[in-house]
């Protein structure tokens, strides 16, 4: 029988981040607020009606940036204890007092963007030429100074910004702090239930009859509240349909896809392959699971469970440790000093507990060190998720220190690569250490099951919702919660075919992700791995020096992505690396399938 999930203050503090590395109390968090507001109040009185030329622009974003070092660590500090516990009524108060009084600061710095708006472009030039700091932003903000609006426009929508953003906090609060599932009964034993219990033990339980009864009460629960939520996305959707509309973009695609530095191709392309061409080699996998399971049917629920269950040891979180300094460690000492810090200085946050985010994410607030959510579960799949953050903490720990902060954050497009080429190099690393064949097609199947479906399949299917979802907004077609989950069921049949059942439940799996209210993110997992798959495999070949993929990581958005895939040798406008990365699952496959 599965245990009640813990509540906060019953978790090991060891095993949890330790957020005031930011700020050692809430009073000091209090004074750098109070710090921030007054170098707000400055700035309005150096700057508002004195932005006209090189000098005075350079000197703006100078003391911009320095506004902004804050902004991100305040808003961390606030955000991240919310994210470990939504249900405690001091982190939401705490959380909902920032956001309000940082909402007030960005309206009083709206004005200096609109009077670099009112400046000609041969002025803005002369200043990206004069600060190396300040290039890249006002390179950008030439770029995208056709689509903003009057001084009074802008101000209008900063200051509706919170209302604008609520769709993503109430699915928060929803799913996090109202939605209670039931528990369920099998064989005399009783299961309780939740999102993060679900999503960590039972999409994987062996036991066929538990991990069907689990998907069945949990779809069951979330179809009871389907039709709100669909009316929060459906809110996200007509926002970011006005707000494309607003700043003169020809599609919603055009205004999303326009921060990510490539065209819309690029998507198309990697959804319209992987529909097409990885779907036959990910229906070899599921038949394998239904052969080696001994299963009459292959369903949904079925999808996610192990190849080879009874040889699924337990790793301890000293033991993923050890593991990931081993398997890291090919990225050389420097990189490893990190993988290091993050465990011994807390930067990771284990324990599942109620309340707590689903999932897991990394944060890296400018100026300090980066904080990893997870809900350890103790299999070699955590251990690859906590690879795949630890990815990001490494990324963003290199542009923070080589970079200001105007020049951290790469494309979005790109912004998953390294995060899957730490898992890719972990598998790697495990297949190459493994000594007897079975350790070999546990290590592959768990890399296939983990990294490639996680990104290449899961992602990727939401992608594909996704694009068609956009499409009708697009065409001002309404949307509903059963345009929603038949749009859904439809991309899931297309992808599965009739090698998988498909239930009319698993239309609503669109209510499970946060990341339909974060534009078009999903594809770009498969986009980042995709890179991950070249550079992991040159990296063990010994035809990459490592070193030149730590520059690359350096380099934060100082480049467009295809710019800084190019710094390693691949060259990302072809089709090249997507076939091959699809050529290696379906070999890793037939591998797996060979030794079973």
């Amino acid at each position: 029988m599965k245990k009640q999930l813990p509540k906060r203050n019953e978790v090991e503090v060891k095993h949890t981040w330790n957020v005031h590395s930011i700020y050692a109390n809430d009073q000091l968090f209090e004074q750098a607020l109070q710090n921030l507001e007054n170098k707000v109040e400055t700035f309005n009185a150096n700057f508002e009606g004195k932005v006209k030329d090189s000098l005075s622009i350079n000197m703006g974003l100078d003391a911009l940036r320095s506004i902004q070092e804050i902004m991100v660590k305040v808003s961390a500090y606030a955000q991240l204890q919310s994210s470990a516990d939504s249900t405690s009524e001091e982190n939401q108060m705490r959380v909902g007092k920032t956001m309000l009084r940082l909402q007030k600061l960005y309206k009083k710095l709206d004005f200096f963007e609109s009077e670099l708006k009112d400046l000609d472009e041969e002025t803005l030039l002369e200043a990206s030429k004069n600060s190396s700091d300040n290039e890249k932003y006002l390179l950008d903000f030439i770029e995208y100074k056709k689509h903003l609006l009057t001084k009074e426009a802008e101000k209008v929508l900063t200051a509706l910004s919170p209302v604008l953003n609520a769709p993503y906090q109430s699915y928060n609060r929803f799913k996090l702090v109202d939605m209670k599932f039931n528990d369920f009964t099998i064989d005399g034993v009783n299961y309780p239930n939740s999102f993060t219990l679900f999503e960590n033990e039972y999409e994987y339980e062996i036991n066929h009859q538990v991990r069907r009864k689990a998907y069945e009460t949990f779809y069951q629960k979330l179809g009871e509240y389907q039709h709100g939520f669909a009316s929060q996305y459906y809110a996200q959707l007509q926002k970011e349909k006005a707000m494309a509309d607003l700043r003169g973009f020809n599609s919603v695609f055009d205004y999303l896809l326009e921060s990510q530095k490539v065209p819309r191709s690029f998507m198309d392309r990697q959804i319209d392959l992987i529909m097409n061409e990885l779907a036959p080699v990910m229906r070899k996998y599921a038949k394998l699971l239904q052969k080696v399971h001994g299963l009459e049917k292959m369903t949904y629920s079925d999808l996610k469970i192990a190849v080879d269950p009874s040889f699924e040891p337990k790793v301890r979180i000293e033991d993923a440790k050890d593991m990931l300094m081993d398997g890291l460690s090919i990225l050389g000492d420097e990189y490893l000093e990190l993988v290091r810090r993050s465990f011994d200085e807390r930067w990771i946050d284990f324990p599942q507990n109620v309340g707590k985010s689903t999932g897991g994410f990394c944060s890296s607030p400018y100026g300090a060190n980066s904080f990893i959510l997870i809900n350890w579960n103790g299999q070699m799949d955590e251990v690859m998720v906590l690879a795949h953050e630890i990815g990001h903490a490494g990324h963003f720990q290199y542009a923070n220190k080589f970079q200001n902060i105007f020049n951290t954050r790469p494309s979005l497009y790109f912004i998953e690569a390294p995060s899957t080429t730490n898992e890719l190099i972990m598998s790697k690393h495990l297949i190459q250490k493994a000594t007897d064949e079975r350790t070999k097609r546990w290590i592959q199947s768990v890399m296939i099951s983990r990294t490639y479906y996680h990104n290449f399949v899961t992602h990727l299917l939401e992608a594909a919702f996704q694009r068609e979802i956009y499409e009708k907004i697009d065409k001002g077609e309404p949307i509903s919660a059963n345009v929603l989950n038949q749009t859904k069921l439809s991309v899931l049949r297309k992808f599965w075919g009739d090698t998988v059942e498909i239930p009319e439940w698993a239309g609503l799996t669109w209510m499970r992700q946060p990341h339909y209210f974060m534009g078009l993110y999903p594809y770009t997992y498969s986009a980042g791995l995709t890179l991950g798959t070249v550079v992991s495999k040159r990296i063990f070949e010994g035809t990459l020096d490592p070193k030149r993929w730590i520059d690359v990581l350096k380099a934060g958005g100082t480049k467009k992505p295809l710019d800084l895939a190019l710094m390693v040798d691949v060259d990302l406008s072809t089709e090249k690396p997507l076939r091959d990365a699809i050529q290696f699952i379906e070999a890793t496959i037939d591998n797996i399938i060979k030794l079973s």
